[in-house]
């Protein structure tokens, strides 16, 4: 059985973020290929001193993604897609909660995606619908 997908690229994106989406396109598609505690252990180091990421940062960051890599926007580039999104909110600041997972109804799916203000950035599912696995949250900072 085959399912019909379009892509949907989203437009609109400024020249600058779009030229900021390619500049973490290659080091998101490198570390996609690593062990997931070899990413986990990266982005551990690079979240080091960012504010939280609000959720119109994150999406504007997951939206620059798709805009400039087909892979990306594709159904099967949710690794790439929220690793690169990850890196562009960090490279404004800020980072979202990088989380990779498994979709709770059947069929059986992994996923990555990232969050913000607790809520999945622009999957379209309710805040519920994955399990997480592997999460990188936002470094606390300490009181002062």
């Amino acid at each position: 059985m085959t399912t019909p997908s379009a892509l949907d690229r989203p437009t609109g994106v400024p020249l600058a973020r779009r030229l900021a989406a390619r500049l973490v396109l290659v080091p998101a598609l490198a570390l996609s290929f690593l062990p997931p505690r070899h990413i986990r252990a990266v982005l551990g180091w690079v979240r080091r001193g960012a504010r939280p990421a609000t959720p119109a940062q994150a999406a504007a960051a997951r939206e620059a993604m798709c805009a400039v890599s087909l892979r990306c926007a594709g159904p099967r580039g949710c690794l790439p897609r929220s690793l690169g999104a990850a890196l562009l909110c960090r490279l404004y600041g800020a980072w979202p909660t990088w989380c990779t997972g498994v979709r709770k109804v059947p069929p059986f799916s992994a996923h990555a995606w990232i969050e913000a203000g607790g809520r999945p950035v622009g999957e379209g599912v309710p805040d519920d619908y994955f399990a997480r696995l592997v999460t990188v949250a936002p470094a606390r900072r300490a009181a002062r």
